[in-house]
């Protein structure tokens, strides 16, 4: 008897709490999903606050900032990157995935060790590129080339030929 009592309880605290909420107005629901959400997640970057920095691990002339994230730790990171016109970037590889939309300009991108022109594919502002880990790759920009680069962290590259790396120079 005592087990039949606390199911009818348990049955009855159920039915009340789900009468309770469907009582609720829509607005008092939102206001308590609105609790649950990190506001220090939420993050606007406006155009005129992009400060642009040198990138250290790309030949002269590139620039960047980051976007969200920290690109040299764990996690998702997202940067633009902003190229000169004719502007080359040597065979090279990345340990995580990249994620490449072309915001402005086209970036020839191509696949492979040795940078063959004929290989490449022109990608105009609005086109979208993914590469898994280790893709061998190449590019070059017609035109000043704006990239914004989604990926997950630490953010490295490393070039085929180490005497291209701007580091050791």
């Amino acid at each position: 008897m005592r087990r039949a009592t606390i199911g009818s309880l348990l049955a009855i605290a159920t039915i009340l709490v789900i009468n309770a909420r469907a009582q609720q107005k829509p607005e008092d629901q939102a206001q308590k999903a609105d609790a649950k959400i990190d506001a220090s997640a939420h993050k606007i970057v406006m155009p005129d606050a992009i400060k642009w920095e040198d990138v250290k691990s790309l030949p002269p002339g590139a620039k960047m900032v980051v976007l969200e994230g920290d690109p040299t730790k764990e996690g998702f990171v997202a940067f633009r990157i902003k190229l000169p016109a004719n502007y080359r970037i040597p065979p090279h590889f990345h340990p995580c995935p990249e994620r490449v939309t072309v915001l402005s300009g086209t970036l020839h991108l191509g696949m492979g060790e040795k940078a063959d022109e004929k290989a490449a594919a022109a990608l105009p502002a609005g086109a979208y590129t993914s590469m898994p880990p280790e893709m061998r790759h190449f590019a070059w920009t017609e035109g000043e080339t704006v990239l914004q680069l989604a990926t997950i962290g630490p953010w490295g590259i490393t070039y085929v030929n180490p005497a291209d790396d701007p580091r050791k120079k």
